[in-house]
């Protein structure tokens, strides 16, 4: 199977899967995203946040393909671009990091490595852009006795009861990131890109290790929930 690593554009904008095509929790304040979903326009306010933000920051997320079919992507900014991200109770992003806002990859393709090469190949662009560091907010998977009740957290305006938006801490602790700021459902965390450095040289090597040690029946599972 050939994989393949491409940056957002307009064009590759289509090749999101559908819900996500249409979501904006990220790019919109909790009230605008709302007006857009009543007024059916998600998608064109998607469409119009990703062109403004390459054209006045450049790029801001990547796809995977694998056998040329969409298999996953990463969207990420600096947190002014970024709304949602003053709604977390562990905001805010640090100064000098640019915030990873999603990342999902598609159930079929799951358990193959696709979500590390996707953090990978953001790491590689915004170190070249002179970037210091990635943060991420986390979803914690919630105690059994707090299990259906938010917990601390922001207001269910801002952040919805299912969360599905916020991808699971433990996806980003296995790829590097480290915990900067705890919580017990949605934490800060943290790369450092001067430690990932030697991902510039060794990507590759990397990469065709991973890739080698994939299981097909690892498949059937979802790696990223959303």
């Amino acid at each position: 199977m050939s994989r393949r690593l491409v940056n957002l554009t307009l064009d590759t904008l289509e090749d999101l899967p559908g819900r996500c095509r249409g979501c904006v929790f990220w790019e919109l304040d909790p009230v605008a995203a709302d007006r857009a979903v009543r007024a059916g326009d998600a998608e064109l306010s998607k469409e119009a946040w990703a062109s403004q933000t390459l054209l006045e920051w450049g790029s801001c997320g990547k796809l995977i393909y694998v056998d040329e079919a969409p298999a996953g992507y990463v969207l990420f900014a600096p947190p002014a671009y970024v709304p949602r991200s003053v709604a977390f109770p562990t905001s805010p992003v640090s100064p000098d990091a640019v915030l990873l806002m999603a990342a999902y990859v598609v159930p079929d393709f799951a358990g193959g490595g696709l979500g590390r090469m996707l953090v990978q190949g953001v790491a590689r662009d915004l170190t070249r852009r002179g970037i210091k560091a990635i943060e991420a907010f986390g979803r914690e998977r919630p105690a059994a006795a707090d299990r259906g009740a938010e917990h601390d957290a922001a207001p269910s305006a801002a952040l919805p009861g299912e969360h599905r938006c916020v991808v699971p801490a433990d996806f980003f602790r296995s790829v590097g990131f480290k915990t900067v700021r705890p919580h017990p459902r949605f934490p800060r965390l943290r790369m450092d890109l001067r430690t990932a450095l030697s991902w510039k040289s060794d990507v590759e090597a990397a990469l065709d290790k991973l890739l080698g040690s994939m299981r097909p029946e690892a498949l059937l599972h979802p790696a990223l929930p959303h």
